[in-house]
């Protein structure tokens, strides 16, 4: 997807013009991933631009640099006003919103420690991640051959930039054999999830979803999805799922910041359910998209305000 540039980043503390905000090429980053991200999206809204949960996004920032033992030169209350900030200066009503801190230019060896960590903050106009059509009709996709990393090996917690190197490979291998998506195994061989979205699946009335011991990221529209069916009466059991029970799922759904709620259509070519959007599904995206777009009353307090 094309990305139409914006007027600012917030970068290292103050507003740049867009194509000034650059960074050297022996950015300990490039060479060695050391950077972590997050994807927030924000929502116009009766009462004007609103941030979705971007409070737990910033914590989580913080807490994936933590892990990399990477300290971040700002609090998470500043960083939290430099998104407000960045969108404020590009007049973003809806769109995508991704803070980024990275070790940059300082030494050239994989010890991290001589690079300075620098944060940025972009904004980009962003529709539906895996296509408008996606959200009633479902996606087609497929079981990767590729697993995700072991326990001991990479945290999964941490939402690092090296992290992704493993989604690559899972997207577009998925993408080459013709689906729009690829459904991540651990290395035990069950289920983790996409290769940048958590996964649940319903049986029976039951909703599932791997647990985080399952090289999962604790995704916090998952969270967020979690609390949601709980508050419409339904079961949530965080726990194992073999690959075979994808096959024999009632129902089937994404959630994470870009792909939000999107319903799985097909596993393998294989026909999940009766091939279209469940209903449990359907319940849960109206729950989410109600409170995100303004529409229902923000019991949570998830939407966090931003005046123009």
């Amino acid at each position: 997807m094309a990305i139409k540039k914006m007027d600012y980043i917030w970068f290292n503390g103050q507003l740049v013009e867009w194509d000034k905000a650059t960074i050297h090429v022996l950015s300990h980053a490039v060479h060695y991933g050391s950077s972590f991200f997050e994807g927030i999206r924000c929502y116009a809204t009766p009462e004007g631009t609103a941030i979705f949960r971007l409070t737990p996004h910033i914590r989580r920032l913080f807490e994936s640099a933590r892990i990399y033992r990477t300290e971040i030169p700002y609090t998470q209350e500043e960083v939290i006003a430099a998104v407000k900030m960045t969108v404020q200066a590009n007049r973003l009503e809806s769109g995508y919103i991704r803070p980024v801190v990275y070790r940059g230019f300082g030494g050239l060896g994989v010890d991290p420690s001589p690079c300075p960590v620098e944060v940025a903050v972009a904004t980009i106009e962003w529709g539906k991640y895996l296509g408008a059509e996606a959200m009633e009709k479902g996606v087609d996709v497929c079981v990767s051959s590729w697993n995700r990393f072991a326990p001991n090996t990479l945290p999964s917690l941490s939402k690092a930039g090296g992290n992704y190197l493993n989604s690559q490979l899972v997207k577009m291998e998925a993408l080459a054999d013709g689906y729009s998506e690829g459904i991540v195994l651990d290395v035990y061989g069950n289920v983790s999830e996409g290769s940048g979205e958590n996964l649940f699946l319903v049986r029976d009335g039951i909703v599932y979803t791997p647990p985080m011991g399952a090289s999962i990221l604790e995704g916090i529209t998952r969270d967020t999805v979690m609390r949601l069916i709980r508050e419409q009466g339904g079961e949530i059991r965080q726990q194992t799922i073999p690959r075979e029970m994808l096959y024999i799922a009632d129902e089937l759904f994404f959630t994470g910041t870009a792909a939000e709620v999107t319903p799985i259509r097909s596993v393998d070519r294989m026909v999940i359910g009766n091939g279209a959007r469940g209903s449990l599904t359907t319940a849960v995206q109206s729950a989410f998209f109600a409170i995100v777009q303004g529409e229902r009353e923000d019991r949570y307090g998830w939407m966090e305000y931003v005046h123009m």
